[in-house]
C-alpha cells in the first residue's frame, strides 16, 4: 500500500515537470510584452510617483471594474527617425490604450504615460488614442482619456500636429453620439487642451492639473504678465474663473471615483436612455422644507441645492461646474430611480440673476442631456439678466441667447416649477410654456411677470406718484395692487402659462407623475441639416 501512494506521488511529481517547457515564440512574447509595460523605466516611473502622480497604468486599474482591462496596441513604435527617436525605445510610445468596463459597463480608456518621453504625442501615440475613439464610436460607449502630456512631440514636427487634428476630428464626430470624458492629470498645454474642451465632462485634479495654451514664460515674453502654473491653468482657476473644468477632485483616486459617479446617471449612447437604478426613497415623499422656503420673503435668498436635494431620490445630488457661475446650478438628480438633468436658479448668489457665464453653463448642460435621451428639471427662481455696462459690452445679447436655444431646440422630456420670481425674459428663457416645457408648475409664492413690482409702478405710475401728496403711502399702495394681480402665479394660470399651481412640499410626487407620464415623447423637428446656435 505504502509503495503504491509512493508510485502515486511520484507519478505526480513526474507530470509537474512534464508541464510543457516555454517556447521561444512565447518567450519573445513574454519578453516583448514585458519591456513596453516597463514604461520610460524605474527610474522614470518612481520620478513619476514621487510628484504625487500615479503611473499610466495603475491609473486605468484604479478607474475601471477588477481584472476587465484588455490593452490594444501594447507592441506600437514610433516610426519617427529624426532627432535620435530611432536610437530610443519608445514604451507603447507613451499611451496606454484598451477598453474595459466600470461599473459593469463596456467603456474605452486612453492613459498617457508621462514617465515615457513626458507623454509627448507623435503620429503613432496619435492613431493609438483614435483607434482607442474609433472602437467606443463603433460599439457605442464612452471614451474616457486620462491626460498627463508636455503637448505635441516637437521631434515629430508637423505628424505630431496631424495627430492632434485627427483626435480633434473624431472628438467632433463622437459629440452627442457617444459620452467623452476627459481627465487632467498632469499638464495638458499648447494643443493638447483642444481635445479635453470638445469632450462633454473634463476633471481636474488639486495641485497636479495644469491646462493652458501658453505656459508662464511664454505668457511673460509676450505681454509682460507675470503668473505661475496654478493661477494660469490650475485646477482652481479653471473651476471657479474659466468654466473649462466641470469637477475637481482632491486626489487621483477620488477624481476617478468621482467619473464612476458620473457614468451612472449617464446612457452608453444616444440611441439609449440612462439605466435607471432600484427606487430607494418614496416617490410620494412630502417636505416640509420646502414650504418653508416657499414662504420665505421674496426678499430673503436661500440656496438653490437644498430644494434639489429634497427633491432628489435619497437627497443625492451630482453637481456639475461647481464653482462656476454659481448663480445658476446645474448637475444630476434621480428621481423615483431615473436620471434627470436639473437645472436652477440659485438666489444665493447674484439674486439668481442669469448673466453671460450662467447663460453658457446651462446651455452647454442643457444641450448635453438633451442629446443623451436625460429629462430635463428647471427650477426658476430669476429676477431677470444681470445689467450692466461689463456684460453688455461682453455679449451678454449673443451669450445669453445660448441658453434660449439650448432649451428651445431640447426635445427631451421638460419639467419646470416656477419657485418664486420669474420675471422679463428670463421668464421666458427658464424653460416656459411658451418654449414647450412640456409640464410647468408653479408654487403659490411664484411671481410671473414682466418685471418687479416695485419697477413697474415707478413706470406705470410715474405721474401719478409725483402729484401725489404722499408720494410713498400712494406707491405702497399700488405696489400692494400691482403684486395681488401680476406678481403672483395666477395670472399665468389663467392663461394656461402654468399647468398647476402646487403646494411645494408636494412638488417631488408632481414632478415624478409628470416625468414617467412624458416618458414616451416623442418630438419631430423641421427637415433641415442644423441650425445656427449663437456661438
Amino acid at each position: 500500500m505504502a509503495n503504491m501512494e509512493n508510485a502515486q506521488k511520484t507519478d505526480k511529481h513526474e507530470k509537474k515537470d512534464k508541464r510543457p517547457a516555454v517556447s521561444p515564440k512565447i518567450q519573445e512574447l513574454h519578453e516583448r510584452k514585458a519591456k513596453a509595460e516597463a514604461g520610460g523605466g524605474a527610474e522614470k516611473l518612481a520620478a513619476q510617483k514621487a510628484s504625487g502622480k500615479m503611473t499610466a497604468r495603475e491609473r486605468v486599474e484604479a478607474l475601471v471594474d477588477d481584472d476587465s482591462f484588455e490593452e490594444i496596441d501594447l507592441l506600437v513604435e514610433t516610426k519617427a527617425t529624426d532627432f535620435g527617436l530611432d536610437q530610443k525605445y519608445l514604451a507603447a510610445d507613451g499611451v496606454v490604450t484598451g477598453f474595459a468596463r466600470i461599473n459593469g459597463r463596456p467603456v474605452c480608456v486612453f492613459a498617457q504615460d508621462f514617465s515615457v518621453v513626458g507623454g509627448s504625442l507623435g503620429l503613432s501615440h496619435a492613431m493609438k488614442i483614435c483607434k482607442a475613439m474609433d472602437l467606443a464610436i463603433s460599439a457605442g460607449v464612452p471614451i474616457i482619456g486620462l491626460c498627463d502630456s508636455g503637448g505635441a512631440r516637437i521631434q515629430e514636427g508637423v505628424e505630431s500636429l496631424g495627430g492632434y487634428a485627427e483626435i480633434f476630428y473624431r472628438n467632433v464626430q463622437a459629440s452627442g453620439y457617444i459620452p467623452q470624458i476627459s481627465a487632467i492629470l498632469g499638464p495638458c498645454a499648447g494643443g493638447a487642451v483642444y481635445s479635453p474642451a470638445l469632450t462633454d465632462f473634463v476633471f481636474m485634479v488639486e495641485g497636479t492639473s495644469h491646462m493652458f495654451i501658453t505656459g508662464p514664460e511664454v505668457v511673460k515674453a509676450a505681454t509682460g504678465e507675470t503668473c505661475d502654473f496654478e493661477s494660469l491653468g490650475g485646477a482652481e482657476t479653471h473651476a471657479k474663473l474659466s468654466g473649462v473644468a466641470h469637477f475637481v477632485a482632491g486626489s487621483e483616486h477620488d477624481c476617478f471615483r468621482q467619473i464612476r459617479e458620473l457614468l451612472d446617471y449617464l446612457p452608453q449612447n444616444c440611441r439609449e436612455t440612462p439605466k435607471p437604478a432600484m427606487p430607494a426613497d418614496d416617490p410620494r415623499r412630502e417636505s416640509a422644507l420646502l414650504d418653508e422656503i416657499s414662504g420665505l420673503d421674496a426678499k430673503k435668498s436661500y440656496r438653490i441645492q437644498d430644494v434639489i436635494r429634497e427633491l432628489g431620490d435619497g437627497h443625492q445630488f451630482l453637481q456639475v461646474h461647481r464653482n462656476f457661475a454659481r448663480n445658476l446650478i446645474c448637475g444630476f438628480i434621480r428621481l423615483d430611480g431615473e436620471s434627470v438633468g436639473v437645472i436652477g436658479n440659485n438666489p444665493d448668489v447674484l439674486s439668481g440673476a442669469l448673466d453671460i457665464d450662467a447663460s453658457e453653463k446651462g446651455a452647454r448642460f442643457v444641450n448635453f442631456c438633451d442629446a443623451f435621451n436625460i429629462p430635463l428639471l428647471t427650477l426658476v427662481d430669476v429676477p431677470g439678466y444681470w445689467p450692466g455696462l461689463e456684460q453688455e459690452h461682453a455679449g451678454i445679447i449673443r451669450r445669453g441667447a445660448k441658453l434660449l436655444y439650448a432649451y428651445c431646440r431640447a426635445t427631451v422630456p421638460k419639467v419646470t416649477v416656477v419657485l418664486r420670481k420669474a420675471y422679463g425674459g428670463a421668464y421666458d428663457v427658464m424653460s416656459s410654456k411658451h418654449i414647450r416645457g412640456d409640464v410647468n408648475f408653479a408654487w403659490p409664492s411664484a411671481e410671473i411677470a414682466v418685471m418687479g413690482p416695485q419697477g413697474a409702478v415707478n413706470i406705470l405710475y410715474k405721474s401719478e406718484l409725483k402729484a401725489a401728496k404722499d408720494p410713498e403711502k400712494r406707491r405702497a399702495e399700488l405696489i400692494a395692487d400691482y403684486t395681488a394681480k401680476f406678481a403672483s402665479p395666477y395670472q399665468a394660470a389663467k392663461h394656461g402659462y402654468v399647468d398647476e399651481v402646487i403646494e411645494a412640499r408636494l412638488t417631488r410626487a408632481k414632478v415624478i407623475r409628470a416625468l414617467r407620464f412624458l416618458k414616451g415623447k416623442k418630438v419631430q423637428g423641421l427637415p433641415k441639416k442644423h441650425g445656427n446656435i449663437p456661438l
